[in-house]
């Protein structure tokens, strides 16, 4: 544990300087943000630069960032003049009760539709490969303007956007987005789900275990399922953490306050604090959803290592 800790410090370092690095070498520069609408003067420039620390070295600037980060200081917006922690801290509830909702949603359905497609081989299995066939084509942006038009508009099921007052209506107002982050995603997890499955039916020990008599839930549960579930496991793990990245055009698309939004204001408008710290933010939750996948796979699977070692 502690080597896996140490291995996704040491990832989520390299990650920071990259992410640092990077904006600083795209095109642009943030100071014509910060002036807009100004008279520009060469005296105007060199002060908005030295107030936002701009004149400083790289270096000097990347190891301030750096020790600020461990405080949850992330600097300062260029466009909202607000602390980035804050303006995250925000915009945070929106997004994780959105992926939790999508996630919730692709995990159940995924593994309920490849275990059916898995177990009925036949008409119900071609229509479900044939269907995520399909699905799993769409882009995101696609999904979401058709459910936008079919259910918003057209049926007016649900808000064609915001996010609502109470939590209750927050909730409602994110069924919609949370469908539609998740539809493609299930797609992924079904055909997984039903090529793990298949493998673990015509496996030995499930041969025998039908030998003796076990037969029906008993033995898809206890035989077929929980063998099947390491790979199901691993890609779910990498489909949630992948729901943050995915979610950025939802919540544009259903005019959601959340990070995405934030993230694709603050890219238009150079606002590299902001940037830096959500890409930060989405790598973390890749490597700290893949650390825990690792801890939890030998629980289920003895038969995996860890660290060279039988758990």
């Amino acid at each position: 544990m502690a080597r896996r800790i140490g291995a996704m410090l040491a990832t989520l370092f390299v990650a920071s300087f990259v992410v640092y690095g990077a904006l600083y070498l795209a095109p642009g520069d943030p100071v014509s943000t910060l002036i807009s609408g100004n008279v520009v003067t060469p005296e105007l420039i060199a002060s908005v630069r030295e107030q936002y620390g701009l004149d400083r070295p790289f270096l000097v600037r990347y190891g301030e960032w750096l020790g600020g980060m461990f405080t949850g200081d992330f600097g300062q917006s260029l466009r909202f003049q607000q602390d980035v922690s804050a303006l995250m801290a925000s915009r945070l509830p929106t997004t994780l009760l959105l992926v939790v909702m999508a996630g919730t949603l692709t995990v159940v359905a995924g593994i309920a539709l490849g275990s059916i497609s898995a177990l009925r081989p036949g008409p119900v299995d071609r229509t479900v490969l044939n269907a995520t066939s399909f699905v799993a084509a769409l882009p995101v942006f696609v999904t979401a303007f058709a459910f936008l038009f079919i259910f918003g508009v057209k049926l007016r099921w649900f808000p064609v956007s915001g996010g609502g007052d109470s939590l209750g209506d927050h909730i409602f107002h994110l069924i919609l987005p949370s469908v539609t982050l998740a539809f493609a995603l299930t797609a992924l997890i079904t055909r997984v789900t039903r090529a793990s499955v298949k493998e673990q039916m015509v496996s030995e020990h499930v041969a025998v275990a039908e030998g003796r008599g076990v037969s029906g839930l008993k033995l898809y549960s206890r035989h077929v399922f929980r063998n099947a579930l390491t790979p199901i496991l691993t890609q779910s793990g990498i489909v949630i953490a992948g729901l943050l990245v995915s979610s950025q055009i939802v919540e544009v698309a259903f005019g959601l306050d959340g990070l995405g939004s934030l993230l694709v204001q603050s890219v238009q408008n150079m606002d590299f604090p902001v940037v830096q710290a959500i890409t930060l933010l989405v790598v973390f939750a890749y490597v700290f959803t893949n650390m825990v996948i690792d801890f939890l796979l030998p629980l289920i699977d003895p038969r995996i290592q860890i660290g060279g070692r039988s758990q």
